[in-house]
């Protein structure tokens, strides 16, 4: 199998990634015939998994121009995976020229990307780290030069928690992120979930096994499970939502019923 340019060499390309797969269900070309073959795999028991992925990004899209209109101007993106159209530096700063993102994300992929696609701009950086290492994301040097944690901050855990293990305690990680943050911050956040799948739990497991199978477990997690991740937050209206319900620029019934799959939400603290 030829490497491209963007795979760097410390990487087994052999070795299916989650950020490749997202990547191939949106459409993207950063992607390998053992992701889209995984990613195949999970579409076999549930086919919409595009679809999901189309709504979860509109959703971090209308999140994003939200936070702007709050007047929030810096952005910390964990679990960024690899860049495509519509990301969130692009949103960002069509609404406000000048806003700062700092990307974070752990898959040597998707950092490589984000570096070749964001060298030499200022105002946005990426950081290799992990969400389950909240310190060393806060004490990363890209992420002291561009954002001031002394003002309000747009926390992004979009489609990222899901995958860390309750042994890896989630939780935790989220709250220490917060307590560094500063009032007026916002947080930002899809999971997965068993609920709003439009067909049988047991078929959905399929899916959940095609992701343990790759060594990326995926954790489908109850809306009471994920609202604790906004202990410290006060919703933001309409609360934690199927994503399509979130401020929606379109009527939500014209959407795909793949869409309403897990939930979304945003929190202020106060």
């Amino acid at each position: 199998m030829e490497r491209p340019a963007w795979a760097p060499r410390s990487i087994d390309i052999s070795v299916p990634s989650v950020s490749r797969i997202y990547d191939f269900y949106l459409g993207g070309s950063h992607n390998f015939e053992v992701d889209r073959e995984a990613a195949r795999k999970a579409m076999e028991f549930m086919p919409g998994l595009p679809k999901i992925m189309q709504a979860n990004r509109a959703f971090m899209r209308r999140a994003v121009r939200f936070a702007v209109d709050e007047g929030i101007t810096q952005f910390l993106d964990i679990g960024s995976g690899i860049p495509t159209f519509g990301n969130v530096h692009e949103v960002a700063r069509a609404a406000s020229p000048g806003a700062h993102v700092v990307y974070v994300d752990h898959d040597p992929v998707a950092v490589a990307h984000s570096q070749a696609v964001l060298e030499g701009s200022t105002d946005t950086d990426v950081v290799a780290a992990d969400l389950r290492k909240p310190q060393e994301i806060l004490a990363a040097p890209q992420v002291r030069q561009l954002i001031d944690l002394n003002r309000p901050v747009a926390l992004l855990l979009v489609a990222i928690l899901h995958f860390v293990e309750d042994a890896d305690d989630p939780y935790s990680a989220v709250a220490e992120l917060r307590d560094a943050l500063a009032p007026g911050s916002l947080l930002i956040l899809t999971h997965a979930s068993y609920e709003g799948i439009p067909l049988p739990a047991e078929r959905a497991e399929g899916t959940v096994g095609v992701y343990k199978d790759i060594r990326n477990p995926l954790i489908m997690r109850s809306r009471d499970k994920i609202a604790q991740f906004f202990e410290g937050y006060d919703m933001v209206e309409p609360g934690l939502v199927a994503m399509p319900r979130w401020r929606p620029d379109t009527a939500p019934e014209d959407e795909d019923p793949y869409a309403f799959s897990g939930f979304a939400g945003v929190g202020r603290k106060a």
